[in-house]
């Protein structure tokens, strides 16, 4: 699995002047919790660019001198006037605690009715699920080759081991709708009937 190391500094004064002082600086005050004690901390701007723009699920090593924390995205606050990132929350991976994060769904196979002529809609591009550190991955797969015209794949056809789904089961992922020539064509063949 990706992951993306950002050094920073840890912070010993709070507050909307420490707080503002951090951000004039060019730094993101930023938070550690889930684990054995919550560390605050800032970093630079800049070093949190691959792990907010992107939409791959990454881990973050995040070094606060001769400690290293293996955290996921939690949460993030941009400014409302300069759309500036303004704080951003990890949650700490400790090993037999399960934690709730969002990975994104990879389509894979040709589906049967796109090869029919239908096309195929992507509803949802990401799950929200619930899984021990050690079974995260980069994506969930959905397969769609047996996906037919007029078809639905839908949460509860997601098979991931290890992984608990929170979406409801009977959201649709992605279907295959009749494209427009194909009901004229259709409708072509039923009036020569």
């Amino acid at each position: 699995m990706k992951s993306i190391t950002i050094e920073g500094q840890l912070r010993s004064e709070f507050g909307k002047k420490a707080t503002r002082q951090v951000r004039s600086e060019g730094q993101v005050p930023c938070v550690i919790y889930g684990g054995a004690e919550t560390v605050n901390f800032s970093a630079p701007a800049t070093s949190f660019k691959n792990l907010i723009y992107t939409p791959d699920f990454q881990l973050a090593e995040i070094k606060l001198g001769a400690k290293t924390y293996r955290c996921v995205l939690k949460d993030k606050q941009f400014d409302t006037v300069t759309d500036e990132l303004a704080h951003i929350d990890f949650l700490e991976l400790v090993e037999d605690k399960p934690v709730a994060v969002t990975l994104p769904i990879r389509i894979t196979g040709q589906s049967e009715g796109v090869k029919a002529g239908g096309k195929l809609v992507v509803k949802i591009k990401a799950l929200k699920v619930k899984a021990l550190p050690k079974h995260l991955r980069e994506n969930i797969e959905v397969n769609i080759d047996k996906l037919e015209l007029n078809g639905n794949i839908r949460v509860e056809d997601v098979v991931a081991e290890n992984i608990e789904i929170l979406n409801s089961p009977r959201i649709p992922i992605a279907s295959v709708v009749m494209t427009r020539q194909l009901r004229q064509e259709e409708a072509q063949d039923a009036k020569k009937k």
